[in-house]
């Protein structure tokens, strides 16, 4: 399993670029930004700096939208990336939500999201794209390769992913919920005559490790209780669709009960205001908490669902010591078989 490290845009930029420096050298293989340019900086400036600086870790938005960024801007952007830097970017996308919304939006259709998925992955690998009746193609992109993975929760984003993603981001890390959606989108995959196994999986949620001590895990929880919410924001287009008594699990829809709006000025904040409705169980399920040893087991569960990237939010005040801790003490674990010592605690 691969580990990347979800970062804000926040200023300073030179802070952003530390964080991912730091992330590679403790064996990171992915930084992935927020992009709502309107709540932080713009990172795909900061992705130019981010690959100056480092070696091999690859680069993208988790997630960025077919709304407010034109697609063969995207594409192009990509494709200069790769050929400045060798192919070290890729694309996660979705329908939409903090950057168009703060523009008083919504989110893409499934539609869109699916037209403009095409023409930035075909664009960005060097090939032509059609809109409309135009055939275009970046003549001077031959030799970019860039992957194009999707988020979504619903069953027929899920689907969708499936059916053209090359990879399938999930923004919460409870291994119900993740065997639910890595099956969903497997099976639209066999049905479009794909291979399921093609279609990358990345499950993205806040790490905070802690000392084994109640004091300890009741601080983690508040400092990561905010994605709970961020969640809910994004579930409660769910139940509004759906229902809540829809195939959907429960355990995705029925805590979002107590919800009371959503302030985007604090979107992806520890402290957020809007989140108190989130139980701790749901922090527990969703985020990754507890000692080294507590968040190898649940990365080993995910991995035993065929997980194979576990990307770190790193919105909380342990930065740097949550990146130390996963190059020292869970990343190199991680890595080999388990061990009897192992089995045995």
């Amino acid at each position: 399993m691969d580990l990347g490290v979800v970062l804000q845009c926040t200023p300073p930029a030179s802070r952003v670029v530390e964080l991912a420096r730091i992330a590679e050298t403790h064996g990171f293989s992915h930084v992935w930004t927020f992009d709502s340019h309107l709540l932080w900086q713009e990172p795909y400036v900061i992705y130019s700096q981010i690959l100056a600086s480092t070696r091999k870790v690859v680069v993208g938005p988790m997630v960025t939208n077919p709304s407010t960024r034109d697609w063969t801007v995207t594409a192009s952007t990509f494709a200069t990336l790769n050929d400045m830097f060798g192919n070290r970017t890729i694309c996660g996308i979705g329908r939409g939500d903090s950057a168009v919304r703060t523009l008083g939006g919504r989110p893409a259709d499934l539609a869109t999201l699916r037209e403009s998925i095409a023409v930035i992955r075909e664009l960005g690998n060097g090939r032509s794209a059609h809109i409309g009746d135009t055939t275009i193609r970046f003549p001077w992109a031959q030799h970019s390769r860039l992957p194009v993975w999707v988020a979504g929760y619903g069953p027929r984003a899920l689907d969708l992913t499936g059916e053209v993603a090359d990879g399938f981001i999930l923004q919460l890390a409870d291994p119900d919920i993740a065997a639910w959606t890595i099956a969903r989108v497997r099976s639209a995959a066999e049905r479009a005559g794909r291979d399921p196994r093609s279609v990358s999986i990345c499950v993205a949620a806040p790490a905070y490790i802690t000392d084994g001590t109640v004091a300890g895990l009741k601080h983690a929880r508040e400092q990561c209780r905010w994605f709970g919410g961020m969640v809910g924001n994004h579930v409660a287009d769910i139940v509004a669709k759906y229902g809540g008594d829809s195939e959907v699990p429960a355990a995705l829809t029925e805590y979002i009960a107590g919800r009371q709006g959503y302030d985007y000025n604090q979107h992806g904040r520890a402290g957020n205001t809007h989140a108190d409705f989130v139980p701790d169980a749901i922090v527990d399920r969703f985020c990754v908490i507890g000692t080294p040893d507590d968040h190898l087991t649940r990365l080993r569960e995910l991995e035993e669902l065929g997980v194979d990237q576990f990307a770190v939010y790193l919105q909380h005040d342990a930065k740097t010591s949550t990146l130390e801790a996963y190059g020292e003490s869970v990343l190199p674990r991680l890595a080999h078989p388990v061990t009897a010592t192992e089995t045995s605690t």
